[in-house]
């Protein structure tokens, strides 16, 4: 394969990398690629399957090496408007939720599954108490 092939093969996965929600995949691709690119216009490539299977080698082996700690140094940190940290949030019933039974409610400008702990029912536009979030599901107490 040509060197430019490769130059531009690698410069688009590291733009994927770039405008994807930072999964830490393709800039591995990427880098391969580049550097295959690098080793066909050096002339050291050889023929297209050995370049085939130096861009697998190098892109799963620094996936495989790498990814784990790249994503715990640079990859997103928590806050405090993590999911875990909701409880003692307040919400508001978008629906009439019976004790014990689900329903939707608002908070933070979305919409969430929520759990009626009770005591007593919640109705549409009344407040209510995070106990707190099993994934996305919200157990909550009426305020």
């Amino acid at each position: 394969m040509y060197w430019w092939i490769w130059i531009i093969l690698g410069l688009v996965l590291l733009f994927a990398e770039i405008t994807t929600y930072g999964g830490f995949f393709f800039v591995f691709f990427g880098g391969a690629a580049l550097a295959v690119g690098a080793l066909v216009a050096l002339g050291i490539g050889g023929p297209a399957w050995l370049q085939c299977f130096i861009f697998s080698v190098v892109s799963l082996l620094s996936a495989a090496l790498f990814r784990a700690k790249l994503v715990q140094k640079l990859g997103p940190h928590s806050n405090s408007t993590d999911m875990d940290n909701l409880s003692g949030q307040t919400a508001i019933a978008s629906e009439d939720i019976l004790q014990g039974t689900s329903g939707q409610v608002q908070m933070r400008a979305s919409t969430w599954s929520a759990l009626n702990l009770g005591p007593g029912d919640l109705r549409v536009g009344q407040h209510c108490k995070v106990e707190r979030s099993i994934g996305i599901v919200l157990e909550v107490r009426p305020l």
